[in-house]
């Protein structure tokens, strides 16, 4: 059985060497964005370093649950796999262990489904400490319930008096157990740089900075724009999840002073639990902000399933209720359909709720800086009444006058009991 180590294929592409050849595999069930689906399975598989050459189709009411895609479909991928000398299978689906396990044996080659190749591109991407600390915990986290088979060989005999002991620990429970200390590491050193992270943002909040945080399905131009208010130069590319780690940096606003704008990872469906889950420490900057900024790609077919998915997505964070303006972003590449151009909308009171612009030529930066403004100085009032009101109660409080003295009877209770005579 040909097994080749993914990362060891990625690791020689990246020195040289040909990368990988996959084949896409799917199981259309009827939904209506299948199509969309594998065609950004196909660009995932580029963004981790692989090369597509063939896709297939599995058109299935329910899934095996065994082979997920049954054996004459899995026949095929081997079929097609050693025509065009593929080395690696990825399904648009999460496997799970079993699943995994039966479609290796059967097709000879390695398996990856889409929650591993999300994973695996984050790995590649990410930077900074508590970016790469992130993606370890979720991977930990995968590996765990990846861990299906027992090496009987290596197997620990416990001892017996007169006869050998039966088997002790396998080795899946000595690797279970491993991967088990290390999340456990991995988790406590998450929560020491999410402290460092909070006193961070409490300094912040002293001082009223007005913080933004931008969110957006991947590839939707969040850097782009970013680094079109911001002139910070961070790394953007027409590529899914080209940056993962947040970084924030100060924007000065004419009428507003200064405020924080935070760029953070790009969402995606069925974006995996795990990541959601490790990656609460980058998340917590959107959560913890005074105006999200959901920059949505005004030119794509599915934008509104894509925006569904990040609502999704900011729903499980708890980050909902916080206000937001949408950006629709890339409207120089549809001059046709956004003919007015760059435009800023307003809800039913006055406050700004959208904005079309294109962060890649700057048409429309300047309406956003007067969205931002706006929201920032009605911001700051908000803050101010709310202080002085905390103020004033907590003043009010002070001066109250004390409550007038009650009876000696019902001040002190004592006065009120009953005593027995000696008589009695």
């Amino acid at each position: 059985m040909r097994l080749i180590s993914v990362r060891k294929k990625l690791a020689l592409y990246k020195t040289g060497v040909d990368a990988p050849r996959a084949v896409l595999v799917g199981v259309d069930t009827g939904r209506e964005d299948f199509a969309d689906s594998m065609a950004e399975l196909s660009l995932l598989a580029q963004s981790a370093g692989s090369i597509p050459i063939a896709s297939v189709i599995a058109r299935k009411g329910k899934t095996d649950p065994a082979l997920f895609i049954g054996s004459g479909k899995a026949n095929e991928v081997k079929k097609i796999m050693e025509e065009q000398e593929a080395e690696l299978a990825i399904f648009n689906h999460p496997l799970s262990p079993t699943q995994q396990r039966n479609l290796e044996r059967q097709i000879g080659f390695h398996v990856m489904d889409r929650t591993g190749l999300i994973l695996d591109i984050f790995s590649q991407r990410a930077q900074s400490h508590i970016g790469k600390t992130q993606v370890q915990l979720a991977q930990v986290r995968y590996q765990m319930s990846r861990l299906v088979r027992a090496w009987s060989h290596l197997e620990r005999q416990k001892g017996g008096i007169g006869v050998r002991g039966g088997p002790g620990e396998t080795q899946m429970e000595l690797d279970r157990r491993m991967l088990a200390t290390k999340a456990k590491r991995l988790e406590l050193e998450l929560a020491k740089l999410q402290r460092q992270q909070k006193t961070q943002r409490r300094a912040r909040h002293r001082k009223d900075v007005f913080s933004v945080s931008l969110v957006g399905y991947t590839n939707a131009g969040k850097s782009t724009l970013f680094n079109a208010l911001t002139k910070a130069g961070t790394y953007a590319a027409d590529q899914l999840f080209a940056t993962l780690d947040t970084t924030s940096r100060r924007v000065h606003l004419d009428t507003a002073g200064s405020i924080v704008v935070s760029d953070t990872v790009g969402f995606i469906r069925e974006l995996p639990h795990q990541l959601v889950e490790a990656f609460r420490a980058t998340l917590d900057e959107t959560i913890h902000a005074d105006l999200i900024l959901h920059v949505i790609d005004a030119c794509s077919p599915v934008y509104r399933e894509q925006k569904a998915e990040v609502e999704a997505v900011l729903r499980e964070i708890g980050a909902d209720d916080i206000p937001r303006i949408e950006v629709m972003n890339k409207i120089d590449q549809m001059p046709q359909t956004f003919s007015r151009g760059a435009q800023l909308e307003r809800d039913s009171d006055g406050i700004p709720s959208q904005v079309f612009l294109s962060a890649k030529t700057g048409l429309g930066i300047d309406l956003l800086r007067l969205a931002l403004s706006e929201c920032a100085q009605m911001t700051d009032r908000i803050r101010v009444e709310h202080n002085r009101a905390k103020k004033q109660l907590a003043q009010d409080e002070f001066l109250a006058p004390l409550p007038e003295r009650p009876e000696s009877s019902e001040f002190n209770p004592i006065s009120n009991r009953t005593y027995l005579s000696n008589d009695a």
